[in-house]
């Protein structure tokens, strides 16, 4: 049974080259979003031409940056949501709630000190890990049924 797993959320950080490579040899096809901050905020204007006015600059962006997050997560079998610590990942909760509309299993990855500000975020999830290594087992124990060590 191959699963898709689709990596959402903080794009500062190695944590979706961990799981990638943590999970090699698991039947697994993962996608994600851009992960190049400036091609991701500048892609609407590079295509669509320039924008003056920076809120319009960031919605051409979004947009076009929508077009890539909705069919990953609408294709996905599991959707890991990462959040972390330098900034405050807006797209990832929103990606979250996508993702639970559509009845998507959901794994949320974050630091505990975000336990709290992101209870419902929580209560939407199958799982909630604190680390790459724990999303890795999450989907190992789901495709082979075996637990760690």
């Amino acid at each position: 049974m191959t699963l898709t797993v689709y990596l959402s959320g903080e794009i500062h950080t190695d944590w979706r080259d961990r799981i990638i490579a943590g999970a090699e040899g698991l039947d697994l096809a993962f996608s994600a979003p851009v992960t190049d901050h400036a091609a991701s905020d500048d892609c609407g204007v590079a295509i669509l031409g320039a924008e003056e006015n920076k809120f319009w600059h960031d919605h051409k962006g979004a947009k076009l940056n929508a077009i890539r997050t909705r069919k990953g997560i609408e294709e996905a079998d599991v959707v890991v949501v990462r959040f972390g610590d330098k900034y405050k990942q807006w797209n990832a909760a929103f990606d979250a709630g996508y993702a639970a509309a559509l009845g998507k299993s959901i794994i949320v990855l974050n630091p505990p000190e975000h336990q709290h500000a992101l209870k419902e975020v929580h209560a939407a999830a199958l799982a909630v890990a604190e680390e790459p290594q724990q999303v890795v087992e999450i989907l190992r124990y789901v495709l082979t049924g075996a637990l760690p060590g």
